[in-house]
């Protein structure tokens, strides 16, 4: 009964990991149950059967585990759940080619030191040189280079 039951853990750890891999990866806890499985199988071994039987069970579940994960590798299974797809999409930096120093707008939506501001009546996205400020708070161009614009507020004198 003893060797049916330690039968079972290695099983059903083995289950858990393939689960914890195929079905619900990332989670955790199927990964967590799997060692919670295996540990009680060898300790269960040990305490109940002999040292020898730990050490056995302990030796079967490293090999048949490793096993696991060689054949999981070499499946073709991580082919297909892979994301394989190339970005080929770039951004449209022809409205930030119009847009000079000196230009003002206003910010459309909160600059947490990036947010997006409306200079021109386009929506571009900028960068904050002053901090935080909140949405509809006036600003202006202070600089413009390949990858961002920079804005500061309008102080109102």
């Amino acid at each position: 009964m003893g060797i049916l039951f330690i039968i079972a853990l290695v099983i059903s750890a083995l289950l858990l990991l393939l689960v914890e891999l195929f079905i619900i990866p990332g989670s955790s806890l199927a990964a967590i149950l799997s060692i919670v499985c295996l540990v009680w199988a060898v300790a269960y071994a040990f305490i109940n059967i002999s040292a020898l039987a730990g050490i056995i069970t302990l030796v079967i579940a490293v090999i048949l585990g490793s096993l696991m994960l060689i054949v999981f590798m070499r499946s073709k299974t991580l082919d297909k759940v892979a994301l394989t797809e190339d970005v080929a999409s770039t951004v449209d930096r022809t409205i930030a080619a119009n847009i000079q120093v000196g230009d003002k707008g206003y910010a459309v939506t909160r600059l947490a030191l990036i947010g997006n501001a409306d200079i021109n009546g386009h929506i571009v996205e900028v960068r904050s040189a002053s901090g935080f400020l909140n949405e509809k708070t006036p600003v202006e161009v202070i600089r413009v280079s390949d990858n961002e614009i920079i804005v500061q507020e309008i102080k109102n004198s």
